[in-house]
């Protein structure tokens, strides 16, 4: 495998990144990445965040030569429209726009994203 270095920002140093499976204790890297709010259609923040995990999933894959597992979420409910935790479900908010259920309106734009 070809080593990877990455700057922690605990430490403020580039360090070596060393996965579990060179230790014996996993089969791959695992990689958790969030997704979008599906309440609208996507922005260029969404694109960003999809971008920069594909960007890290291929080069640990295709560079260093790991096998990867990711996985990505998407958030249908609890994302209130403040940062602050304050004020209403984004979700619930676009079901009232648009006169579908926050159901629908997740996988609507869920659908779009991944478009």
């Amino acid at each position: 495998m070809r080593p990877l270095h990455l700057y922690n920002t605990l430490t403020h140093q580039k360090e070596e990144f060393i996965p579990l499976l060179a230790e014996g204790k996993a089969e791959f890297v695992g990689m958790y990445s969030c997704g979008p709010t599906a309440y609208w259609s996507p922005t260029i923040g969404n694109c960003r965040a999809s971008w920069t995990a594909d960007l890290i999933r291929n080069t640990l894959k295709y560079v260093c030569g790991y096998p990867v597992k990711s996985v990505m979420n998407i958030t249908d409910v609890g994302h209130l429209t403040s940062d602050g935790d304050t004020g209403e479900d984004k979700l619930e908010k676009g079901a009232r726009r648009e006169g579908i259920t926050a159901w629908e309106v997740a996988k609507r734009y869920e659908a779009e994203f991944f478009d």
